[in-house]
């Protein structure tokens, strides 16, 4: 699963990785969690917007926002066939930026974290689903959440599961709505290539969600029991 994860790339930098007019004036954050507010990219107009995103997505269908909360991620094998998020898969696609994320590893009687990004450093995009959600009152919730595959071999010692990673070439594959052209997006939720990736333990400090600063993707030493 994906469960944190950091994003620090300055607007200007994801405006141009991504392909969009603009970006919401965001600080860098390196502890990302369930059920905030998250930047997403996806399909406006004759273009793309990039716009704030609940994370945990809430499916149109949802009698409660709280469902949310349990849907941060999609297996990338089932997501046609679960009702919560088949219709997103079809209709509502779309990219979360990022620079890094974390998964635990169980060494002796602790949770070793780790924090895995790209060589270069460069920011890169999960594959994702969004909703809009309608409650009472006309409270209205734009949700998403990103899609999980089996683990490369970078992930594989860590953990058996890591997100879907888009390459840039893809990125207007995945966001297009175009129903003939679902077998090819289906073919993008695969691990992503090792060789351009790294991973490394970091401090346990990134087990609280209030903890932020780029001490946090700081390489540490492994816990032992």
């Amino acid at each position: 699963m994906c469960g944190r994860f950091a994003r620090k790339s300055d607007p200007k930098r994801l405006a141009k990785e991504f392909k969009v007019a603009e970006v919401p004036q965001v600080e860098a954050r390196y502890n990302v969690a369930p059920t905030q507010d998250i930047l997403a990219v996806r399909e406006f107009g004759d273009g793309r917007e990039m716009t704030f995103f609940k994370w945990g997505l809430v499916p149109f269908w949802a009698k409660d926002a709280s469902m949310g909360a349990r849907l941060i991620n999609a297996r990338s094998e089932t997501v046609e066939e679960k009702p919560s998020f088949r219709e997103a898969f079809k209709k509502r696609r779309c990219i979360i930026p990022a620079d890094g994320f974390y998964e635990w590893r169980r060494t002796g009687g602790k949770k070793q974290p780790f924090f895995f990004r790209m060589r270069d450093e460069r920011p890169f995009g999960f594959a994702g689903l969004w909703e809009r959600w309608e409650g009472e009152a006309g409270r209205i919730i734009n949700s998403c959440t990103i899609l999980t595959t089996e683990a490369n071999e970078v992930l594989r010692p860590v953990h058996d599961r890591m997100p879907v990673i888009l390459h840039p070439d893809d990125y207007e594959l995945w966001l297009g709505a175009d129903e003939r052209k679902h077998d090819l997006a289906r073919e993008l939720l695969r691990p992503y290539t090792a060789g351009e990736m790294l991973g490394y333990p970091v401090s346990a400090s990134i087990n609280s969600p209030q903890n932020q600063g780029a001490t946090l993707i700081e390489r540490a030493a492994v816990n032992s029991a």
